[in-house]
């Protein structure tokens, strides 16, 4: 009998396949997205795909060739798929910004701040550095993303930035006329002016500056649906902090301290200032609680207490429960994590550190997205 032949799949067909293939930056199918120029397909099966890549030095164009070859290739009858890679316009671009914020969205605007936003921003904080507030923020971002949630990180410890290295980021943003594409790592897309010093190069900016650069990491960067983003505060109740309050005025307060009580007492500082700012504080986590020792027993190596001081002092002060949200043991592969950007609550799940930051990340995941619970910003007359 003669061989049977498969006969060559149609225009359509193609690019049916293509609608499955999501840019790898914007999380969008491309065919929604313009970058689908053209489809071409030979009488023998062989297919040529141009896709347009928002700009030439895109990062992630190896990724969308692979990932267009895969699809096109599972389409019964294609013999062979080659794709050509060309680059947007400038008018094409602008479409591209206008089909994701919308028309009219050029300026900036901090879609956080929006009254339809019901993203949970949570700005992480602490009274003084070494708490662990960074490895504190990677590790609840990656446990939320782990959960199927789209989580954010903006790094808004411009001075200490740390939260690349400690995530794994490895690429670059992309720029797109007025859009900053943030890279991912583990599910979670991520922002910091790490990723545009050159080297170990320090920040030397004063507080105009640094809020300048906060207001363009949330209104300028292309963030997409979230379901939560975290910020990363620096120590104390500075510049940064006072900016956050003024551009995301629904954002809510974690505050992370250690057992010791002089680190309890400038943490209370860092959470009271949701008096002046009218912001809500979600918790208090207590890192470093203590150190497992071989025969079991617990060294409390920084004291204790301390959470729980930081957790009823602002109650008191604040006129409402805030809880403890957990407490973290002292551990190396907290920190063996972050050297290797791979948080431990991915490396090492069952590990007690681990096991606290999960337990942390089911407590803010339980808050679901929504307008339930938030302050409306009323007092009484």
């Amino acid at each position: 009998m003669p061989a049977t032949t498969t006969a060559a799949p149609t225009e359509d067909a193609i690019r049916q396949a293509l609608a499955g293939v999501n840019d790898p930056e914007i999380r969008r199918p491309i065919t929604d997205l313009g970058m689908v120029s053209d489809v071409r397909v030979e009488p023998d099966g062989r297919v040529r795909v141009e896709v347009l890549l928002t700009v030439s030095a895109c990062p992630m164009r190896d990724t969308l060739t692979r990932d267009v070859t895969a699809a096109v290739t599972a389409v019964p009858g294609v013999s062979g798929v080659t794709v050509d890679l060309g680059v947007m316009t400038a008018e094409q671009r602008k479409q591209l910004q206008e089909k994701l914020r919308g028309p009219g969205r050029a300026e900036l605007v901090v879609p956080f701040a929006q009254p339809g936003s019901l993203t949970r921003v949570y700005a992480v904080a602490s009274g003084k550095g070494g708490v662990g507030k960074s490895s504190v923020t990677v590790n609840l971002a990656a446990a939320l993303a782990a959960k199927g949630m789209s989580v954010g990180v903006l790094d808004a410890d411009i001075y200490g930035f740390s939260i690349p290295r400690m995530l794994g980021v490895q690429g670059k943003p992309t720029k797109v006329e007025q859009m900053i594409m943030p890279p991912q790592a583990h599910g979670v897309k991520v922002i910091s002016i790490g990723m545009f010093t050159p080297g170990n190069t320090a920040v030397v900016w004063r507080g105009p500056m640094l809020h300048r650069a906060l207001q363009q990491f949330l209104a300028e960067v292309y963030w997409g649906d979230l379901d939560v983003l975290l910020m990363d505060l620096p120590p104390g109740t500075g510049d940064i902090a006072i900016s956050v309050a003024q551009l995301v005025p629904g954002a809510e307060i974690l505050v992370v301290t250690t057992p010791q009580q002089a680190a309890a007492e400038v943490a209370e500082r860092a959470g009271s200032i949701a008096l002046q700012t009218h912001q809500q504080v979600v918790g208090v986590v207590e890192n470093m609680s203590w150190l497992e020792l071989p025969d079991g027993q617990r060294m409390e190596v920084f004291g204790s207490g301390g959470g729980e001081a930081v957790s009823a002092a602002l109650g008191r002060s604040l006129g409402t429960k805030v809880p403890l949200l957990g407490q973290i043991p002292l551990d190396t592969v907290v920190r063996e994590g972050g050297d290797a950007g791979v948080p431990v609550v991915l490396s090492d799940p069952t590990n007690p550190a681990a096991a606290a930051l999960l337990s942390i990340a089911d407590k803010l995941a339980a808050r679901r997205r929504g307008l339930a619970g938030m302050s409306l910003k009323l007092s009484p007359a």
